[in-house]
């Protein structure tokens, strides 16, 4: 299961600790100009939200998103509350970004963030259903306002169905014996309706796992991938953030597993190069609006501090002059 953040922590005042990957590196890279205009696309429980605060000047913003209820609460009650001038967040997915900032008449921004995965906070409250931890229902959609939960899902599909998820979004090899283990039961009028009920057929069709890995965590990192829509949301908010980025503005965007960064990889090398249209060779090539700054790994004392952040890798590009039509911006 690759989370964004710590192990659980109990405080009446603020739940969960969170404890943000890659902060000081992330926030760094991201604020090159303390007056402008950042959008913080996962807020989360506001770890990086709060450090680009300080390191902004009076006339800096900060806009943040984030489609889970209750992150948006957090940020605006209790102890976990920001209260800046300076901070607004939005109850919305990060593809919608753009669309958002211009509702709000911003057309351009100096930076944007996007932390990927699912936070710390979700995965270790049993009642969002992330995690084969604990028992709770089977739910995994970071949006609770709406959309399929994971066992509705699990309810509807055929064997076919499932088992595509389990191995496209988990690369789980024994997705197809998942599957049929899960219809099955189905069948026999037992749909999985918990976490447990599904960790448990899961391990009776899983026969073998690497060393120290439930057999369980594929099949659970795919399911919430699909539910949400994960890997789309990646390829549209990189792309609204394109459209939002000053030149020399920066994306730096954090992964947690293969499926993400192997997206965010792609894009930033389509956008880092000049492209030619093999069709009209004697046309002048589609110039490059992104320049890959880093890649960047949590340091041996982050990841034996917080061994969450094992996995992550950040990467971070630069927006060129050139605006999406080939016109300098």
């Amino acid at each position: 299961m690759h989370a964004r953040g710590s192990l659980p922590h109990s405080d009446p005042g603020a739940g969960w600790r969170h404890t943000t990957v890659l902060l000081v590196e992330a926030v760094s890279a991201l604020v090159i100009d303390p007056d402008g205009i950042y959008v913080d696309g996962t807020f989360g429980r506001g770890g990086h939200s709060r450090r680009v605060l300080e390191s902004l000047s009076p006339k800096g913003k900060l806009v943040a998103f984030d489609r889970d209820p209750e992150a948006v609460t957090a940020a605006g009650e209790g102890s976990t509350r920001i209260d800046d001038p300076r901070f607004s967040i939005c109850h919305e997915r990060f593809a919608l970004m753009a669309e958002r900032l211009t509702a709000l008449g911003v057309a351009r921004v100096q930076g944007v963030l996007l932390d990927l995965g699912v936070a710390s906070p979700q995965i270790d409250n049993p009642a969002r259903g992330f995690s084969f931890r604990g028992e709770g229902p089977l739910d995994m959609r970071m949006d609770t306002t709406r959309g399929e939960t994971a066992a509705d899902f699990l309810d509807r599909a055929d064997e076919r169905q499932i088992a595509k998820v389990i191995r496209d979004y988990g690369e789980e090899r024994f997705a197809a014996q998942i599957a049929k283990a899960l219809v099955a039961r189905r069948e026999r009028g037992l749909a999985v309706r918990t976490t447990r009920e599904l960790s448990q057929v899961v391990a009776g069709a899983v026969k073998t796992r690497e060393p120290g890995q439930d057999p369980a965590t594929r099949t659970f990192q795919a399911l919430r991938i699909f539910v949400n829509a994960e890997l789309e949301e990646i390829e549209q908010g990189l792309n609204a953030a394109l459209m939002l980025l000053a030149p020399g503005g920066r994306l730096v965007v954090i992964s947690f597993h293969s499926l993400e960064d192997r997206i965010v990889k792609t894009f930033i090398g389509q956008h880092s190069k000049d492209v030619f249209d093999r069709r009209v060779p004697f046309a002048s090539p589609r110039a490059m609006r992104l320049r890959a700054i880093a890649r960047v790994k949590p340091s041996p004392a982050e990841t034996h501090a917080n061994p969450r952040s094992r996995s992550a890798i950040m990467r971070v590009a630069e927006r060129t002059n050139v605006a999406l039509d080939g016109v300098a911006a």
